[in-house]
């Protein structure tokens, strides 16, 4: 199985449960959902004569729609020969489901690494079941997919965008749904850390029992 990666650079894990964490991010190219404030919309299409050498997309974090075609087993020998130590291995996009994870997610563990899945949980989860599973669902956009109910209920973890009260009532929605974990971790993401979500997310937070995830990494302005 060979995926279009998009870049692999190694930082903090700035969202979620696992924030503040080391962690090597590994970027799938490719996205069909089309979230308007989306800040990796490089990633969204694969075209051919965009793919580039595997060393192009090695130790960087870059506005590029460029992509690399490797293998589990590349990955896995990059992130040796880079020397980078983080144990915690995040998937991203994109869209990082439109792909089989299972050989990557596999190989990955075999070799000691934590992996964390980040997804929109509008295409199905194909990873191994010892991954952390992050579902931040995409509620009506632009793509037109719709948030499935085995997504859901695979999430470790929903990491929900806000911005105004519809958010919630979106978010609410999918829960009522009943399909997720008893235990699922909820969080409230502010949409591009603006004051006016961020106070809603607060609130909410507060009042739910809910997580905060402030993306830590923007304010502290690293990759």
């Amino acid at each position: 199985m060979h995926y279009p990666i998009n870049e692999i650079f190694q930082t903090l894990q700035g969202e979620g449960c696992q924030s503040g964490r080391a962690a090597i991010f590994v970027r799938l190219q490719g996205c069909p959902v089309g979230c308007p404030w989306c800040d990796t919309r490089h990633t969204w299409v694969v075209t051919p004569e965009r793919q580039v050498p595997a060393e192009q997309v090695l130790d960087r974090s870059s506005q590029s729609d460029g992509w690399a075609r490797m293998d589990s087993q590349a990955i896995l020998h990059a992130l040796q020969q880079l020397g980078y130590t983080a144990k915690l291995v995040v998937i991203t996009g994109g869209e990082p489901c439109l792909y089989d994870l299972r050989p990557l997610s596999g190989a990955l563990l075999e070799a000691g690494y934590e992996v964390q899945l980040e997804t929109s949980g509008t295409q199905p989860i194909l990873i191994h079941p010892a991954a952390w599973v992050t579902v931040s669902p995409k509620v009506a956009m632009k793509g037109g997919f719709e948030v499935l109910d085995e997504a859901l209920a695979r999430a470790d973890e929903i990491k929900h965008p806000v911005a105004r009260e519809k958010h919630i009532e979106e978010l609410d929605a999918l829960l009522a749904r009943r399909c997720h974990k008893p235990n699922v971790q909820i969080a409230l993401q502010p949409i591009s850390q603006q004051r006016q979500a961020t106070a809603l997310a607060i609130r909410t937070c507060i009042e739910r029992n809910w997580r905060l995830s402030a993306q830590l990494h923007k304010y502290l302005q690293i990759d």
